[in-house]
């Protein structure tokens, strides 16, 4: 299975392959630094400056989220739950942090595959 992955889009030139990039990648966001055994919160979004389709046959399917080769969550969704809108979707996952982690998502677009996320490294205090 072929994982596409997210490219700086600073180095793209034309901007209809900047919009395919960055609506397909996954975004991760959370504290740098999080508790140890304390409940946190880690938002993954895909897209940041592009939103992506929610057609019945292109949408976000699925969301994961890894600790390396751990998986943490798995979010699905059903086409049609962002109204059948051009949108960013947003998935929130609760994670109980033991130690540090190096956090990855990957998100699967019915038409174009699965798109990997950059690492984000949390240490746990």
């Amino acid at each position: 299975m072929k994982i596409n992955q997210y490219t700086g889009i600073d180095h793209v030139d034309k901007e209809a392959k900047r919009d395919y990039i960055d609506r397909h990648s996954p975004f991760i966001y959370c504290d740098d630094t999080m508790e140890k055994g304390k409940k946190s919160f880690v938002k993954v979004v895909v897209g940041k400056e592009y939103s992506h389709p929610d057609d019945f046959d292109h949408y976000i399917h699925k969301v994961s989220l890894y600790d390396g080769e751990r998986l943490l969550g798995d979010a699905i969704i059903p086409a049609g739950t962002l109204g059948n809108q051009s949108e960013q979707l947003e998935v929130t996952f609760s994670v109980v942090p033991k130690r540090k982690m190096k956090l990855q998502a990957l998100a699967y677009c019915t038409k174009h595959g699965v798109w990997r996320s950059e690492e984000k490294v949390v240490d746990v205090k």
